[in-house]
């Protein structure tokens, strides 16, 4: 099969939707097929080899907020919107904030869904044009449903069939100003008959998106995601780190917990049954979040554990793997519902069991693995007597984070992913060449 990702890139940070997609495409090609990441709105940031090499991109993140806003750049010639897509302007726009801050973008998100109806519909030409010549393809894969107003007019277009993966989308919408979120929700709905199959990342999310989006059941498909296991160890028995280390490895906001998971660490030391724990903080951080960072480290300073954590933004994947084979136990105590929580499946990959909120797609992890502990969300005492115990607790630990091990490797990695997702993909063919065929 010849595959096209549509992936919207963010272009100044590691983005856990850009590197599962890429992973996937990477994994198809071993498989046999012809598989092409393609970004949107800007470069992806990647911790491994792309999959988008040569690849062009589509709906530069300058041109359609300038499309959005001035009627002008509707209708300028191709060689003004080249200037604008130029890397070097798109790497300057992806720090500033109000390019992924929903609350400044329900307008320009609405249009988009829109499509060929919204005010950049210069840029869906452009992307149709080249999926009917250069990019031809059987299978168009969505990164999202923020993507889904593309779908018809590629319809239109070519003879590909359009796949739509389900990952997140609804915590986005959600922030949405009312009036465009209502207005969202809706488009959704009534283009959800442009898609001809939806890949949901979890059980947990596809049945929420089935609901709230509209979706028909026979079309949403659950594939969970799978990572590159290369640098994990399959089988060697980690050595508990000594002092223990609590470990939280997502983005550096208050959405994922970091504030909730160092009030729990505070309160840790305080109790002091786990001596001497130390705490390290990893992932992605952006220019917007350097300022919660920093009250995050004054609430550390201010209970004077500054010397025992540490904090390491935007590592790549060496030093992912190194990160979280140094912790005892992991946990990432996200506000919000996770459609998956791709930090889960890592840290269980390195043997490192995880401590996570009983909400979202954490119950259908743990369960599908046994790697980590869940607790009650609505109970502040909660989190912290759940790390407690599993600190003081090795032999536990080291269970859960072998079961989590071996579940990993037998069920998320990225090749289970891809093979999962191609047939998938080819069902979708099936049903656009409407032969019934199903595989």
């Amino acid at each position: 099969m010849r595959i096209i990702q549509l992936t919207a890139g963010t272009g100044s940070f590691f983005c856990g939707t850009c590197i599962r997609d890429n992973a996937l495409v990477m994994a198809l090609r071993k498989l046999g097929h012809d598989a092409l990441m393609v970004p949107m709105y800007l470069e992806p940031a990647l911790d491994e080899s792309s999959g988008a090499e040569g690849a062009p991109l589509f709906y530069g993140g300058i041109n359609v907020y300038l499309q959005e806003k001035l009627p002008l750049f509707r209708k300028t010639p191709r060689w003004i919107d080249r200037m604008l897509d130029s890397p070097a302007l798109l790497k300057a726009a992806a720090g500033k904030a109000g390019m992924t801050k929903a609350s400044e973008l329900g307008e320009l998100t609405v249009s988009t869904l829109r499509g060929e109806d919204g005010r950049q519909s210069k840029e869906l030409d452009r992307l149709v044009d080249w999926l009917a010549t250069d990019g031809r393809a059987d299978v168009v894969c969505l990164s999202n449903v923020l993507l889904i107003g593309l779908a018809r007019r590629i319809q239109e277009r070519t003879s590909a069939a359009v796949v739509c993966t389900l990952q997140g989308e609804d915590t986005f919408l959600d922030s949405l100003p009312e009036r465009d979120r209502t207005q969202a929700w809706t488009t959704i709905r009534e283009r959800a008959g442009d898609v001809d199959a939806f890949v949901a990342v979890s059980k947990y999310h596809g049945d929420l998106m089935r609901e709230r989006a509209g979706l028909p059941a026979d079309r949403v498909h659950v594939v969970h995601n799978g990572i590159n296991l290369d640098g994990y160890c399959s089988d060697a028995r980690r050595q508990a780190p000594e002092p223990p280390v609590l470990g939280y490895f997502a983005r550096m906001c208050w959405t994922k917990g970091l504030q909730t998971l160092i009030e729990a660490y505070i309160s840790l030391r305080k109790r002091d049954k786990v001596k001497n724990l130390k705490l390290r903080v990893a992932g992605s951080r952006t220019e917007a979040d350097v300022p919660f960072v920093t009250q995050m480290q004054q609430l550390l300073a201010d209970a004077g554990l500054s010397a025992d954590t540490e904090f390491l933004p935007n590592v790549d994947k060496p030093g992912k793997i190194d990160f979280l084979q140094s912790l005892s136990v992991l946990s990432v105590p996200a506000t919000y519902g996770e459609s998956f929580g791709l930090y889960v499946i890592e840290a269980m990959a390195a043997g490192v069991p995880v401590v996570q909120p009983r909400h979202a797609a954490f119950p259908e992890l743990i369960e599908a693995t046994g790697g980590g502990v869940l607790y009650d969300p609505n109970d502040p005492e909660a989190l912290v007597s759940s790390l407690e115990e599993l600190l003081l607790d090795s032999q536990r630990a080291r269970e859960l984070g072998e079961q989590g091990r071996k579940a990993v490797f037998d069920c998320f990695s990225v090749e289970r992913m891809a093979a999962r997702s191609a047939k998938v993909f080819e069902n979708a063919m099936a049903r656009k060449r409407g032969d019934g065929t199903r595989v």
